[in-house]
């Protein structure tokens, strides 16, 4: 069921329906994936689709402000002192369990990829290359393992969860990256 409609209050309603849209957009994707319909997210929202598109003029925009949150989770725990790339990697493998439309946004761009998202993707590559050389050092993963190896790693392992059903994701991702360091360490 999905939560009545608000009655419009105009400006004064602006950020209450702007964290509603991303709070609605955040379950849909995380249920339905990225390219659920953004209808789905405005009835989710209790709002109309003219307010969904004042705030995000597109599915990009909203998506971006669904998905801070979780690539600044990320870049925070990579600066953490004594933060591994297996760190790094397990916390992405949380989200992607979470929702597999936060990796399929960032590790797969569309054929014309949207220069906002390639932003995103070089954020997390970045984090991973800070990470690759500790774990080189320690023996943890190949010498000639490079940060796009790493998205491309990840986006196997949101490709594989987005077509599993939410509560074998976990088991599942296990089984994944159990057969992907056969590949990544030396």
């Amino acid at each position: 069921m999905h939560p009545a409609r608000r009655p419009n209050r105009g400006p004064s309603a602006a950020a209450e329906n702007r964290a509603a849209l991303i709070a609605a957009a955040r379950e849909v994707f995380a249920g339905a994936g990225y390219n659920a319909p953004l209808s789905m997210v405005a009835r989710a929202a209790g709002v109309g689709q003219g307010s969904l598109y004042r705030h995000f003029p597109d599915r990009v925009s909203l998506a971006l402000a669904v998905f801070e949150d979780a690539v600044a989770d990320l870049e925070a725990l990579a600066d953490e002192p004594g933060s591994t790339l297996a760190d790094v990697l397990d916390l992405i493998t949380e989200q992607t369990i979470a929702s597999t439309a936060f990796i399929d946004m960032v590790s797969v761009p569309p054929m014309d990829p949207d220069p906002r998202l390639i932003q995103v993707r070089d954020r997390v590559a970045k984090l991973l290359a800070g990470a690759l050389p500790e774990a080189r050092r320690a023996g943890r993963v190949r010498e000639d393992l490079g940060p796009d190896d790493l998205v491309l790693a990840v986006g196997m392992l949101a490709g594989v969860l987005a077509k599993t059903p939410a509560p074998d994701r976990r088991e599942t991702a296990e089984r994944v990256w159990t057969l992907l360091r056969r590949g990544l360490e030396p």
